[in-house]
């Protein structure tokens, strides 16, 4: 008996792995096997992120964990316990090694319920980040309040390791940002070389194009900035808003991440340049390995958590 093309196809899997469906009331998610990304999610059948095929690779970090680090680190070097580590250069543009080491690893399901999913991942030894990491992301969803990501990674090695995390979802209205207002709570962002890079200490945004805490109108404003001194509600949350015509989509972050990076998706691929903002959560700045800057000392046995989530309205 012959079998269809058809056929064929929906018995292989796809290239970003199993596919782990959640919804509660008008929410829906899908959180792939690859590096437990988060590559769509929707509010009454309107996508709330930027997405993208399961057989592709998720473009321009597209909903990525970014562990044991976010963002760059220069030239891949960094020094921990007077020891000198070298990371390999997977961003050869600016001669930088970025977001993590698993975000291309196979997460295994811990627990998968209609309303939530849990991932976890065990990262070992390389010669680059010579320490052992136990990390789970666990995703679940509520009719009211949306997306709720917790990522916990515990130390199981016999000694201290350099840690830090990060998310890097593009939140969407369903239009060019450049029509949307954007609220980001920073009172300082982080200056940049030509390599991106930092350059310098923290900055005030009064009097720049970073000056979005009274949420203006993006218009053709180009930013990739890491922000800090994050104004919270009572809950010890920070707000971005994202605002277009319509709709409202929205990120928040817990106490746990005093960094945000936000990325106005000017290099990604073109048919959704621009028509997302990236707005990722951070427990320390870019380049923290080498600088130190609010890099978490992980003792053996100690366990680190960080939640975020994102919800419309």
């Amino acid at each position: 008996m012959s079998t269809s093309a058809a056929e064929t196809r929906r018995a292989l899997l796809a290239a970003s792995g199993e596919q782990f469906e959640i919804s509660a009331g008008p929410y829906r998610a899908v959180v792939t096997e690859l590096g437990a990304g988060l590559r769509a999610l929707s509010h009454d059948g309107e996508p709330l992120i930027l997405t993208y095929d399961e057989d592709e690779i998720p473009p321009a970090a597209f909903g990525q964990l970014l562990i044991p680090w976010p963002n760059r680190v220069d030239r891949g070097r960094y020094t921990w316990d007077g020891r000198e580590h070298v990371l390999d250069i997977d961003e050869p543009e600016y001669d930088c090694a970025i977001h993590g080491l698993v975000r291309w690893s196979t997460w295994r399901e811990v627990e998968h319920a209609a309303d939530r999913v849990s991932l976890t991942t065990r990262l070992l030894a390389s010669p680059g980040y010579p320490f052992r990491l136990d990390i789970m992301a666990d995703y679940t969803l509520d009719a009211d309040h949306g997306l709720t990501i917790t990522v916990t990674s515990v130390n199981h090695g016999r000694v201290a390791a350099p840690y830090g995390h990060g998310a890097h979802p593009y939140l969407s209205v369903g239009q060019p940002i450049d029509e949307c207002t954007v609220q980001v709570p920073g009172s300082r962002y982080l200056p940049v070389d030509e390599r991106m890079v930092p350059s310098g200490p923290p900055e005030p945004v009064e009097g720049t194009d970073y000056d979005l805490r009274d949420g203006p109108r993006l218009g053709s404003r180009q930013i990739d900035r890491a922000f800090t001194d994050i104004a919270r509600d009572e809950a010890g949350r920070a707000w971005v808003h994202l605002s277009g015509t319509d709709r409202r989509t929205s990120c928040w972050l817990d106490r746990t991440h005093p960094w945000v990076e936000v990325y106005t998706a000017d290099d990604v691929p073109p048919e959704q340049r621009r028509q997302g903002l990236g707005v990722e959560p951070m427990t320390c700045p870019p380049n923290a390995l080498a600088s130190g800057a609010d890099l978490i000392r992980l003792e053996p046995g100690a366990t680190h958590r960080g939640t975020w989530g994102i919800v419309a309205g």
